[in-house]
């Protein structure tokens, strides 16, 4: 059989040399190379196909490539240029830099050991350098180059390495990748491998070729490998397009589920701002009505003392005026006293006498009996004030009774504010209650304060009547002068019983005086315990407002969605999950979460949680069972100051075998970074946990992040447990 060669059939090195489609070498050596032994030699056609060639290399530009140390240019100003010299001259190494340029990645196909042999390593005369570069310059101005490259009348392909082994490749100074320029040379039979660059023993690989490679020079040389690359390139474009798709529904069902819990916790929080305004709105009106009244009743107050402070000075003169009156009376008085006694003791003399002092002494007499009866009267008074001294020392005792246990409810209500949590008030029942007791409380003092005030009425009427008596006195004892000597003891006894009356009633003044200066303080320590008592009665509403909120958080978190209406189904809504038997110490109940997960909503098995039946008739989302067991020994050795995680948790006994078995391994660390590092010391099956939740073993480590159908549910079910004993506290406190 004759094998004809192909009617396109390229020079195999018409591309670099340009042989203008003459009688050639080249074309004899390549039609020869697919000429069967056996057969006689074929007769080359008479045109290259090559000099159909797009393109035509018109200058080599070398620098710093092997022994083309310094910038040179070889020029190709023919169809058929030849390099001549003596071995060793670098004839090769023009053809090598070629072969470099077009993308070649082989140090062997260059005749070197790596990539770097290829820039110039220096000599006795002359430095290395630190790079390598070749051009390659081709003649476009028909403009049949393939691309974008068409509309240049002149293309360069250039390729620079530096020593740190960067290589780089430039199309007309414009920075390209290597495949750019090995697509520009597609189909053309130019490039680091193809069949137009021919170095020894190449005829004989064309010809000992196997069909597929000689099926690649013929499709080379026909201009189809561009499209087969194409076709590749397409190809995993389309894979990896198909497999984006397919990661692409995976984001989409993603973020589906995610937009899902967004919306449930949108709602919430929706719901969350929409009674926060509220609260805020009412927590305004309340403050802005006590504002008001506060204001209305510090002006009635200003108005009233206005009023007294007029009363007050207008009494002022009034008794100073009096005084002047009384004054000039007594001095008027005492003139014409002088001057009637003046004119009887010259009218009467000496006979009329007799007859004054008779009638003086019945005078006396009459005088005494009224003045035994003053005293009497002064010593009921005496008495009344005594009892009214005993009741108003009753009624200080009784103040001061009041403001230790004020001041009590006050560091109470201080202890209280401490430990109780900022939360929303929501208690008119009590504020009715605790402003009624105030309001009976500013009753109380008002009657206090008008006892007081009509006290102070009866001591000035004492006192006005003490003035009488002691006016009296002075004239009785000036005309007692000529009584006998036996009346004088009488009268002795009772000026001693009227001194004795002024002085309890000085006495009972000074009392009277010393609890009106207490009554200021006694209504600032009232007005501070009721406010006290205020401040702690909004601290139990604010405190059981928090314990509702956090209740009502419990029971959304119990509730489980779907899967708490098929456990109402079945009869299992009423089962207390696994967290409610957990007693977690403060600050790891993150760590137990993150390694229980699922399980904290664990159900014990039973008739409706039977795993079998599970098996068959699963549940709607995600469900976790728990068995009583007893608990297994294990003999996992504790690393270096860590302690098993089980235990920061207590159980309840039924729970514990269960618990044991999945907190196995596990312990807990305070620093788990100091653990990086010594991740090999720990045994298969062991891991290191902080209070955080982030989990560590010897062969990976988890970052843990609260899934928002049972994160917190420990913390919070703790939370309601403290509030609960604190509202027992301030009601006891309240109640006392």
């Amino acid at each position: 059989m004759r094998l004809r060669p192909a009617p396109d059939l390229h020079c195999v090195a018409s591309r670099a040399s340009g042989c203008g489609g003459r009688r050639c070498y080249h074309s004899a050596l390549a039609r020869s190379a697919l000429r069967p032994p056996s057969r006689r030699r074929l007769r080359p056609r008479s045109r290259c196909l090559f000099a159909r060639s797009d393109v035509r290399l018109s200058r080599l530009k070398l620098a710093g490539f092997k022994t083309f140390v310094d910038p040179t240019t070889v020029l190709a100003p023919g169809q058929l240029v030849g390099v001549v010299g003596p071995n060793g001259c670098g004839k090769s190494n023009i053809i090598d830099a070629v072969r470099w340029v077009l993308g070649e990645t082989r140090a062997s196909a260059l005749r070197g050991a790596s990539m770097q042999d290829v820039i110039f390593n220096g000599s006795t005369t002359r430095k290395p350098v630190s790079r390598a570069s070749v051009e390659l310059v081709f003649d476009n101005v028909d403009g049949k180059a393939a691309g974008q490259w068409s509309q240049y009348a002149e293309i360069s392909v250039k390729r620079v390495l530096d020593r740190s082994g960067n290589s780089s490749y430039y199309i007309n100074n414009v920075l390209v990748r290597r495949k750019d320029v090995v697509d520009l040379f597609l189909g053309t039979g130019l490039g680091p491998r193809a069949y137009a660059i021919i170095e020894q023993g190449m005829i004989s690989r064309i010809i000992e070729a196997r069909p597929e490679e000689i099926r690649g020079f013929l499709e080379e040389a026909a201009g189809v490998t561009k499209y087969r690359e194409r076709r590749r390139e397409t190809e995993g474009r389309l894979a990896d397009a198909r497999d984006n798709l397919l990661r692409l529904d995976d984001i989409t069902m993603e973020m589906g589920e995610r937009i899902e819990h967004l919306q449930t916790q949108a709602q919430v929080a929706e719901r969350y701002r929409t009674l926060n305004a509220e609260h805020v709105l009412k927590q305004q009106l309340l403050w802005l009505l006590k504002r008001n009244e506060a204001h209305a009743e510090v002006e009635r107050s200003g108005v009233a003392l206005n009023r007294a402070s007029a009363q007050m000075e207008a009494d002022s003169a009034r008794l100073a005026t009096l005084a002047d009156v009384i004054e000039a009376a007594r001095e008027t008085h005492l003139k014409a006293s002088d001057a009637v006694h003046v004119a009887q003791n010259d009218l009467y003399g000496a006979s009329a006498e007799v007859s004054r002092l008779e009638s003086e002494s019945r005078h006396l007499l009459e005088n005494r009996q009224r003045l035994a009866a003053r005293i009497e009267q002064l010593g009921g008074e005496l008495a009344h004030w005594q009892r009214r001294h005993d009741t108003l020392i009753d009624e200080h005792t009784r103040w001061v009774a009041l403001r230790e246990a004020a001041d009590l409810r006050h560091a109470q209500a201080e202890a209280r504010h401490e430990s109780a949590a900022d939360t929303v008030p929501e208690a008119e029942s009590q504020f009715r209650s605790a402003d009624a007791t105030a309001a009976a409380a500013r009753r109380e003092l008002a009657q206090t304060e008008q006892q007081l005030r009509v006290e102070d009425a009866r001591c000035v009427s004492a006192r006005r009547a003490l003035d009488a008596i002691a006016q009296r006195r002075a004239r009785l004892q000036t005309e007692a002068g000529a009584i006998a000597a036996p009346q004088t003891e009488a009268i002795r006894t009772q000026e001693m019983q009227c001194a004795a009356a002024e002085e309890a009633l000085f006495a009972l003044e000074t009392e009277s005086a010393a609890l009106q200066a207490d009554v200021p303080a006694l209504q600032a320590e009232f007005k501070a315990a009721t406010a006290d008592e205020r401040e702690a009665q909004r601290q139990l509403t604010d405190t059981r407002a928090r314990r509702d909120a956090l209740v009502q958080v419990q029971k959304r978190v119990e509730r489980q969605g779907e899967l708490g209406a098929w456990l109402g189904q079945r009869g299992l809504d009423g089962v207390p999950p696994l967290w409610k038997s957990l007693r977690v110490d403060a600050g790891w109940e993150s760590a137990v979460e993150a390694v229980l997960r699922e399980r904290l909503a664990a159900l014990p098995e039973g008739a409706g949680t039977d795993p079998a039946a599970l098996l068959t008739a699963p549940p709607p989302a995600t469900l976790a069972l728990w068995r009583a067991v007893d608990a297994a020994p294990r003999d996992d050795a504790a690393p270096d100051g860590a302690v098993p995680l089980s235990r920061h948790v207590k159980a309840e006994p039924a729970v514990a075998g269960a618990l044991d078995a999945w907190l196995a391994g596990v312990f807990a660390v305070d620093d788990l970074a100091a653990w990086v590092e010594r991740r090999d010391r720990l045994g298969a099956g062991v891991s290191l946990i902080n209070a955080a939740g982030q989990r560590l073993s010897r062969d990976g480590f988890i970052h843990y992040v609260g899934d928002a159908r049972t994160h917190g549910v420990i913390e919070r079910a703790r939370e309601i447990a403290s509030l609960d004993a604190l509202l027992d506290t301030l009601a006891d406190a309240q109640a006392a």
